[in-house]
């Protein structure tokens, strides 16, 4: 979505959420992926408000720190917008016309389905494959964002000192690394549905794809950041004293029955709830499986006790269980924040476009 033109150096994948910096370099040998690079870099405090950069310095000097921590080489870079930024539509169009005839009449006919004049978008488009209906017309996915959720982002990505050189939506980018771990997935995700739920610091994600593509996708507000905030309040911490214990351990022993139990509680009623308003929009009525991602997803015991409370096979994603490392990846930190890189995963996979 919304390329700036071709590239063939390497791209980084670079997630940025409310609370921090994903970064992930990634290499290919036959059909082999390797991490070359990854960094997790934590934002200063309201850089990033519900997915919305509101400082583009702070933001930048944070892939800045990452892009150094990582060691990637690196000097491009592949972003997201939110989903929530984003209008998609699909429209029909004569399967006979060219990609630059197609362009033309998307762009005299784009004012029927985007609400904003524009001059003020950017406009994408991707050619999904012949209509059902009809074989001489196409379908194509028409994706548009208002030019400022873009361009906050490439300017952060400049101010760091690196190109942007693909904008994508972040559900795409999750669609992209779900590949990744469709063989752990009954029948590799084919003819299956199966429920992605994101759990960030303040906003749990629902993707759903059915034979892996997208049919649903919803945002609410939960997050860690509740369990952070638990953790200040009820050991007198600050917010980053919390945040490293949350991480490290160190905590008294009532944290576990007091603390931890009722938020992974509190985590299976916000899958189940998500869920159920899949199903009252859909004329699906179960899912096959439930992927957790995010940052939260590394609770330990979390998706045992989503699979029990929902009875649905539930397994915490791992994009990297086949990959290779660089010699300089640490395998025991990219396994814990491996659920929190889906999206940087699927924007790094954009280097093989």
């Amino acid at each position: 979505m919304f390329p700036f033109g071709r590239r063939k150096p390497p791209l980084v994948g670079l997630d940025i959420s409310s609370t921090a910096v994903k970064l992930l370099e990634l290499s290919r040998g036959g059909e082999r992926y390797r991490v070359e690079a990854y960094a997790v870099e934590p934002l200063p405090p309201n850089a990033v408000v519900e997915k919305n950069i509101a400082d583009v310095e702070a933001v930048g000097e944070t892939i800045r720190r990452a892009v150094k921590r990582s060691g990637t080489r690196a000097r491009h870079a592949a972003v997201a917008v939110a989903g929530s930024a984003v209008i998609t539509k699909v429209i029909t169009m004569p399967a006979s016309l060219s990609e630059d005839e197609m362009e033309a009449q998307i762009e005299l006919e784009a004012d029927q389905y985007i609400p904003y004049p524009l001059e003020e978008v950017n406009l994408d488009f991707e050619v999904l494959g012949p209509s059902e209906n009809n074989p001489e017309t196409v379908d194509v996915l028409l994706a548009a964002s208002r030019s400022e959720n873009v361009d906050v982002r490439v300017a952060a990505v400049e101010h760091a000192g690196l190109a942007c050189r693909v904008v994508d939506i972040e559900a795409y980018a999750l669609e992209n690394a779900f590949q990744l771990i469709a063989d752990q997935m009954p029948d590799r995700g084919v003819g299956r549905t199966i429920a992605v739920v994101d759990i960030g610091a303040t906003m749990t994600t629902l993707t759903v794809l059915h034979d892996l593509k997208i049919i649903y996708t919803r945002d609410q507000v939960f997050g860690g950041k509740q369990l952070t905030e638990e953790i200040m309040r009820r050991y007198g911490l600050s917010y980053e004293e919390a945040g490293m214990a949350k991480r490290q351990g160190g905590l008294p022993d009532n944290y576990v029955p007091e603390v931890l139990e009722p938020f992974k509680e509190a985590m299976a009623q916000q899958v189940s709830r998500a869920l159920q308003f899949f199903f009252s929009s859909s004329q699906h009525s179960a899912v096959d499986h439930i992927v957790l991602a995010g940052g939260s997803a590394s609770i330990p015991g979390a998706d045992e006790l989503i699979e029990a409370k929902l009875g649905t096979p539930t397994t915490v994603a791992n994009p990297f269980a086949n990959m290779s490392l660089a010699p300089n990846v640490k395998a025991q930190a990219l396994a814990n924040d491996a659920p929190a890189l889906m999206i940087a995963c699927g924007l790094a996979l954009r280097s093989f476009d």
